[in-house]
């Protein structure tokens, strides 16, 4: 089936309302592209302000907690997200894996209740260097995602990023037959836990995507989109990616 192509951007912690600016030209090249879906996840503190500067462009969070409410000091629950004006989530971010020591099962978690309160979620899996040196991509991927995906989860709600950590800001990628080939495999696990509804599934890539590399990348079988870090923070860089997909 014919998905259609999103490519969202993921600032981590950098940006200022100032730098907001920004989304004004990334607006109009998603106007200017609709056939594309463009996206864009933002620190909790401008999601509000970039809300109200851009409102036809989706802006989400970086991450959210499972939980309603309770003591759980820094912290935002999908309602608190909602109610800032996000349309969506990013959840199991190889970073936060990294650093934060987040599981698969924390994923889910986190999944379940943006999709509770009416988020959408871009749910992220990926090996490491040593994974993928040692053969294990593969089995990596796919039991994040058997322990991460949601039930009767479907392509209205949820996006899957695959996202090589050892690609992550680094300038490396994989080749495009490694993109298809762990896509691909991403696909038919989807398959074996949420039967057809896995076609309305998108699975972006993610890893030091550019406007130089997107084109080859997006033409790759199975690839319906980008999660685009450092590239998205500037308008410069990020549109041409929009173009590519368009």
């Amino acid at each position: 089936m014919t998905r259609r192509k999103l490519v969202a951007g993921n600032w981590k912690m950098n940006g200022s309302v100032a730098a907001l600016a920004e989304l004004d030209a990334i607006a109009a090249a998603a106007r200017a592209h609709p056939a594309v879906d463009v996206a864009v996840a933002l620190p909790a503190t401008l999601i509000a302000p970039a809300v109200q500067r851009v409102p036809g462009l989706a802006i989400g969070g970086q991450d959210v907690h499972a939980a309603e409410s309770g003591a759980h000091t820094g912290c935002l629950s999908a309602a608190m997200l909602a109610e800032a004006g996000a349309s969506f989530t990013i959840v199991g971010h190889s970073e936060r894996r990294a650093d934060q020591g987040e599981t698969s099962q924390d994923a889910w978690a986190k999944a379940s209740a943006a999709h509770r309160h009416g988020l959408g979620v871009i749910l992220c899996v990926g090996e490491t260097d040593a994974e993928r040196d040692a053969g294990r991509a593969a089995r990596v991927v796919q039991a994040q995602i058997e322990k991460s995906v949601p039930d009767l989860a479907t392509g209205a709600w949820l996006t899957l990023a695959y996202e090589p950590r050892w690609a992550i800001g680094t300038g490396r990628t994989p080749t495009l037959d490694e993109i298809a080939e762990v896509h691909s495999i991403a696909r038919a696990k989807l398959r074996t836990l949420v039967g057809d509804a896995a076609d309305t599934i998108r699975i972006l890539y993610g890893g030091s995507v550019t406007g130089a590399n997107a084109a080859a990348i997006l033409e790759t079988e199975d690839v319906d989109g980008a999660l685009v870090g450092g590239a998205s923070l500037t308008a410069a860089k990020f549109v041409p990616i929009i173009e590519a997909a368009g």
